[in-house]
């Protein structure tokens, strides 16, 4: 019996040493296991006497059921010593103030929030939004638009080429939204009238040019189109965009090969300050390039121009919204800096409404 004493004092001894339940377990398995020391005791019951298997059996299993006792109450220890230690390591401080939810921490960034408040100006003048793909054609993006041959645009140091293809044919980055004009035209019966906004592509980069930047066009086609609905037009959008009561605007002639006559705009602002005001001031700024569409480019769609007339605009989505909402550098637009992104960035349901305000 001494034996048993012994083995129980070891026993109990590793149980309050046990510091996990992983330990304990362990104890457990060498005591009370398939071949742990408290079961090698109980098989030896089979090789006894019936007298001595009798009160040998009761002493090995006074000390099972004390061991069985002791590692039931460890285990309850250890399990609310582990409950308690995880209970203070994932405390919440109910006084922080709550994180903010993905939609109130979100930004929209200013070129989409730009995007959408020109798709909302148009869109109640009537106008449609039409889209085409980045890669281009010679027909689309020079030929169709009446670009001659050896006009400069068409060289490497203004546009992106693609290595000729099997036929010899070398497809562009399309160096304006343009050939989204000649798209609509060939595919939609008159009268037309649509913005284009998108990106495009030229080998130009600086503080106020990138080789990627965005640019709106907008068209109009009918039989009674010309240049005072188109001077109107630029109005309105100017004063909805810039949020300000009246423009004044100056009207310069210029030269575009898909447009005839031709013509720059300038709004007038005040740039006496640290910000550039519109409707004010005595400054000019020029916004966009604007004519009644050639007479060659409604051939090329399939147009009679003495049956159908029309005018169409241009102008860069980057630099209004640099103008509108005060960013130095237009480099800043694509350097993916969340800090630059939280300042100049909208949140995400604050959606452009003329209604409601394009920028509130």
């Amino acid at each position: 019996m001494s034996d048993l004493n012994q083995l129980e004092s070891a026993i109990l001894k590793d149980i309050a040493a046990a510091s996990d339940e992983a330990a304990l377990e362990a104890v457990r398995v060498a005591a009370l296991g398939k071949k742990g020391s408290v079961s090698a005791e109980l098989a030896k019951l089979g090789s006894l006497s019936p007298d001595e298997r009798k009160s040998f059996g009761a002493a090995v299993n006074a000390v099972r059921d004390k061991i069985t006792a002791e590692l039931a109450a460890k285990k309850e220890t250890l399990g609310s010593a582990a409950l308690d230690q995880r209970l203070a390591a994932e405390a919440i401080d109910v006084t922080l103030p709550v994180a903010p939810s993905g939609i109130e921490a979100g930004r929209i960034h200013p070129i989409t929030q730009v995007t959408e408040e020109i798709a909302a100006i148009f869109a109640d003048l009537g106008f449609a939004v039409a889209e085409g793909p980045d890669i281009e054609d010679d027909e689309h993006n020079f030929t169709a638009l009446n670009f001659p041959v050896g006009h400069p645009a068409r060289e490497m140091h203004d546009t992106f080429f693609f290595a000729p293809d099997a036929s010899g044919e070398r497809k562009v980055l399309r160096t304006h939204t343009s050939p989204v004009q000649i798209r609509t035209m060939r595919a939609k019966e008159p009268p037309i009238r649509v913005i284009i906004p998108g990106r495009t592509y030229r080998n130009d980069s600086d503080q106020t040019h990138t080789p990627m930047f965005h640019q709106v066009e907008g068209l109009v086609i009918d039989k009674s189109a010309h240049i005072g609905q188109l001077k109107w037009i630029i109005e309105e959008f100017a004063k909805a965009f810039f949020e300000v009561p009246d423009v004044e605007l100056r009207m310069r002639p210029s030269f575009f090969p898909f447009t005839e006559p031709s013509i720059e705009v300038d709004i007038r602002c005040d740039r006496s300050g640290a910000d550039i005001k519109f409707g004010q001031g005595n400054d000019w700024m020029e916004v966009l390039g604007c004519g009644m569409v050639h007479p060659n480019v409604l051939r090329n769609c399939g147009l009679d121009p003495d049956v159908w007339q029309g005018f169409a605009w241009g102008m860069g989505i980057d630099r209004l919204a640099m103008l509108k909402y005060g960013m130095p550098d237009l480099r800043a637009f694509f350097e993916a800096d969340k800090r630059w992104l939280e300042h100049y960035g909208f949140r995400p349901l604050d959606l452009p409404t003329l209604l409601g305000g394009l920028s509130s």
